[in-house]
């Protein structure tokens, strides 16, 4: 639909898109919270928000079509990049989330949801927030101002999964697409197997590469100085607030829906970099990052409601690059559907080796072999 249109254009399409479609989302979350009360089909529409994004917006994504236009270096990125405007709305839609987090709590609480409802509202709320907290923590962290660097913790924060800011930073984006990246998903890896060595090994090494800051910094690992006891104290903080709102049941929501948020990050961990590698130098290292080690997606709507996310590979390239002057490459590795589609295909290991593992070969034919490598073969970065 829009893959003629002329490029000026099209930024002018998303630089209002990312407003317009959170507009139109935000909204959805009274409008699940209400529906359905008076006949008595609550429980139902609290899942709402879970079908809207993994079963309405796949199609939509499919429909609309994809944005293959880059904004020009030399005129238009610097320009982009120096828009107050994009900067505001990522702080902004800061604050609206933990609006919409603790409004969420009040719902909870006060709909008369049996054990489906708040099981559907727990997850669509957490999924809610795998968009907006995580997403935007993850856009925010890489940013040097400090008011964006700290809005990113604070949402990592919100849902309980501080310990990203740390790891993604530090730790993936300097072993990714390698055996020894806890997010990067090996080749016929299934999701089941992927997630729980994810979530432990992701924290573990969080904390381990805080100590080894700090100890190169001459501080000491449990003091004021460790910024994972900071954020990890602000999550306490959260639950606590939640828990003098509204008692133990506001506790467990608060928990539940930080559970499906981080849920969702590893899913699209997952996804991201499936059975992708970096290949071994003759002198023994692994090649630098590049946008040939990330899966690229570039269909226009999921790329709006995520930021410009789905443009992976050029933000493992160049990471401090800001959202909206994230650039496709045809090169890459290519996803066959937007990260919604991807993620839903993700939770039937089955149908995604069937659709993904063909594609990894066909990108690695003639090298299948460094496809199996195991972990810490190789000990250096190039």
């Amino acid at each position: 639909m829009f893959e003629s249109m002329n490029p000026d254009r099209m930024l002018t399409i998303k630089k209002w898109g990312y407003v317009l479609f959170w507009a139109t989302m935000v909204p959805l979350v009274p409008f699940s919270a209400f529906v359905g009360v008076d006949n008595g089909t609550q429980d139902y529409w609290a899942w709402f928000l879970y079908f809207v994004i993994f079963g309405i917006i796949p199609v939509l994504d499919y429909i609309i079509g994809k944005d293959p236009s880059n904004p020009d270096e030399e005129v238009q990125v610097p320009t982009l990049t120096e828009e107050v405007i994009y900067r505001v709305f990522t702080i902004l839609m800061g604050f609206v989330w933990i609006a919409v987090l603790f409004y969420a709590g009040h719902i909870f609480m006060t709909n008369d949801y049996g054990l489906l409802g708040k099981i559907g509202w727990i997850v669509s709320i957490g999924t809610v927030g795998g968009i907006i907290a995580i997403n935007l923590g993850h856009e925010l962290i890489h940013k040097d101002p400090k008011i964006e660097n700290w809005m990113g913790g604070l949402l990592l924060s919100s849902v309980t999964y501080a310990g990203f800011k740390v790891e993604h930073v530090r730790g993936h984006h300097v072993h990714v697409s390698t055996p020894d990246d806890a997010s990067s998903s090996r080749y016929n890896q299934g999701l089941y197997d992927f997630l729980p060595k994810a979530f432990v090994r992701n924290f573990k090494n969080a904390w381990a590469l805080e100590k080894k800051y700090l100890e190169r910094k001459g501080k000491k690992n449990i003091s004021i100085h460790n910024e994972l006891i900071w954020w990890y104290s602000i999550s306490a903080l959260f639950a606590v607030a939640f828990g003098v709102i509204w008692g133990w049941q506001g506790v467990v929501f608060f928990l539940g829906q930080s559970f499906f948020a981080a849920l969702a990050l590893e899913i699209i961990n997952y996804i991201e970099h499936y059975g992708l590698h970096r290949r071994v130098n003759d002198n023994g290292r692994y090649e630098r990052v590049t946008p040939a080690h990330s899966w690229n997606s570039n269909y226009l709507l999921t790329n709006i409601a995520l930021f410009q996310l789905q443009r992976h590979s050029d933000h493992h390239a160049y990471a401090k690059r800001r959202y909206q002057v994230l650039r496709h490459y045809e090169e890459s590795p290519q996803l066959p559907g937007g990260y919604a589609a991807m993620y839903v295909l993700a939770l039937f290991p089955p149908l995604w080796k069937k659709v993904m593992n063909p594609r990894v070969e066909a990108y690695y034919e003639g090298e299948m072999d460094q496809l199996f490598r195991d972990a810490k073969r190789v000990n250096n970065i190039a």
